[in-house]
């Protein structure tokens, strides 16, 4: 059986106050809503369970370990969108197995590399493909993978 916690939400005080600049306007061609905005302010704060869990502190030799590696990632895709760009690469052969630096790379910006590909044909093929314009190669599913290599044979 579950247990339900009851939260208590924060207390707010409202009002409504005219707005700048198009409020007369708005008011003047029958939307007097459009004239107003409400305005919140917060009378009191939720604290739910404890306190707030923090981040330990990185050694420097962490944050150069981090820093390092980040810039191999960099320099390895922009290594891969130069080959794709001057095409001694295929998009298809790299979509189907990609490198380990670009897992986290946005798939828009990885065609958005490839020659005659702007933004209005690959927001068009994303569309196609059904996948979402924030959408990493490492998050693509097999479906949405199988699909735009078909798309690019074409």
């Amino acid at each position: 059986m579950r247990v339900r916690r009851r939260v208590s939400l924060p207390k707010v005080r409202c009002r409504l106050r005219p707005l700048r600049g198009w409020s007369g306007f708005w008011h003047a061609q029958g939307f007097p809503g459009l004239g107003l905005a409400l305005s919140a302010r917060r009378t009191g704060a939720v604290q739910l369970g404890g306190p707030t869990a923090s981040v330990p502190p990185r050694s420097p030799e962490q944050r150069l370990f981090a820093l390092a590696k980040a810039n191999e990632v960099r320099v390895a895709r922009a290594r891969l969108k130069r080959d794709l760009a001057s095409g001694r690469i295929e998009l298809a052969h790299v979509l189907s197995e990609p490198p380990p630096c670009l897992q986290t790379a946005k798939l828009r910006d990885l065609l958005l590399a490839v020659p005659r590909f702007g933004p209005a044909r690959v927001k068009r093929a994303l569309a196609n493909c059904r996948i979402a314009d924030n959408k990493t190669i490492g998050g693509l599913s097999d479906r949405q993978r199988a699909e735009l290599i078909r798309l690019l044979h074409h």
